[in-house]
């Protein structure tokens, strides 16, 4: 998963290049896309808890089927992982049991890529959030940034991955829909636009104000997000964070990393990308150590 010898020589010379020009480290700037980004709304007062949704992930992206035995329980938190990039939840709420599925929320401007240095976690202009496991060096400063705790790292693997939902990417390109939406019998998860399904989200609102609670979780949480959700009750019963900011989390980053030189963010990684590419070129001198 790491960057090669070569790669990490190239992102040194761009380092090298703003110490010495005494330039700041900025961070990642959101997509100005042409395209409309795609999103999922997902209506929790329709879903059944079949986790369809999780066996057309785990068969789309060749990852372990979940267990029939790992079913979702009220009272018990099930968590995406390495090998499951979307889980299915039950919540006991005012209104009776619910269904919530958790998956990246595809953030449109994504904490996770302002924080990644080497730009493998990187919002397409379609929307979709994917990770570039050629760019990638390892760092997991995308697990610590996301607000909803979505990355996850491969830790007993010998070459490592970042593990998320990537809205079925590979399939978009293919002009295709999400194995999830696809594949759901009820009809819980809807794949469009975003607008698209703002608007969609709005209209169930207003027909059936007696079925939803009014509000659209992800409209406008950390500066909107690309999976929208509908609800009978208020978010909170759902297990959902509701004190997430509205505008963006780079938004706030920008400024200090504007004004912090990059070489107190950098140089820890330089020195240790520097021992270990030149290590093995002194077996002498660790001879002599030893």
């Amino acid at each position: 998963m790491s960057i090669d010898r070569r790669g990490f020589f190239k992102v040194l010379g761009v380092t090298g290049v703003t110490l010495a020009t005494g330039r700041r480290l900025s961070a990642e700037p959101a997509v100005k896309s042409k395209k409309e980004f795609y999103g999922m709304l997902y209506d929790s007062t329709r879903c059944a808890g079949c986790q369809g949704c999780e066996f057309a992930c785990a068969e789309a992206h060749g990852l372990p089927a979940p267990s029939f035995e790992d079913v979702p329980v009220a009272g018990t938190e099930r968590k995406t992982s390495e090998t499951r990039r979307t889980v299915i939840n039950a919540y006991t709420t005012s209104k009776g049991n619910f269904f919530v599925k958790r998956q990246c929320m595809h953030c449109s401007d994504p904490a996770c890529t302002a924080a990644c240095l080497t730009k493998a976690m990187y919002k397409t202009e379609e929307g979709p959030v994917i990770w570039r496991g050629r760019k990638c060096m390892g760092c997991r400063y995308c697990m610590v940034s996301c607000p909803f705790d979505v990355p996850k790292f491969e830790y007993l693997s010998p070459n490592p991955k970042i593990e998320k939902c990537d809205m079925c990417f590979d399939r978009l390109q293919e002009g295709k829909t999400p194995a999830c939406a696809e594949q759901c019998p009820t009809e819980s998860i809807v794949f469009g636009t975003r607008r698209e399904l703002i608007a969609e989200a709005r209209h169930r609102i207003n027909e059936n104000p007696e079925q939803y609670f009014d509000y659209i979780y992800g409209e406008h949480e950390a500066g909107g997000t690309g999976y929208l959700y509908l609800s009978a009750v208020p978010f909170e019963e759902l297990g959902f964070n509701t004190s997430l900011q509205k505008s963006s989390y780079p938004a706030l980053t920008k400024g200090f990393l504007y004004s912090v030189p990059s070489i107190f963010v950098l140089w820890p990684a330089m020195l240790l990308g520097l021992h270990q590419a030149t290590k093995n070129n002194n077996p002498k001198e660790e001879d002599d150590e030893e």
